[in-house]
């Protein structure tokens, strides 16, 4: 549920900053949008995994475990960031459908499997067994 909303919040502002209005917001930078998007995703899942995913987590100190939940992101966005790049800059596929399958399809999907590790061993860990 946390990340059917995540992934909404991603997808749906990705492409309101680069194809509403006449020209878009961000239509000629792809990558920017692509960052806030992931931004401000980042923020709401936070929030939903801390408080509905993991909630049966132990809490451990807050700074940590929000530095390790965004430092986490930065490597996914990093991901998302990398395919849009190839595909949008290296191999000149522009479209909104090209940049939605590079950023969105492949990206994120790569992006959400290494974030998904991570947190599960990482950020919201299981107590040690005693």
């Amino acid at each position: 549920m946390v990340g059917g909303v995540g992934f909404t919040t991603d997808v749906g502002l990705f492409n309101l900053l680069r194809f509403a209005g006449d020209p878009g917001l961000l239509e000629d930078k792809p990558l920017t949008a692509k960052a806030i998007s992931v931004l401000v995703a980042t923020i709401v899942t936070y929030f939903g995994n801390r408080h509905w995913t993991w909630r049966d987590r132990p809490r451990r100190s807050l700074r940590r475990e929000g530095l390790l939940f965004f430092g986490f992101n930065l490597v996914g966005m990093a991901i998302a960031l990398a395919c849009l790049a190839v595909s949008h800059y290296a191999l000149g596929l522009s479209s909104p459908l090209a940049d939605n399958i590079s950023a969105n399809g492949f990206g994120l999907v790569l992006g959400t499997s290494f974030r998904f590790w991570a947190y599960r061993t990482y950020v919201f860990s299981p107590s040690p067994s005693p």
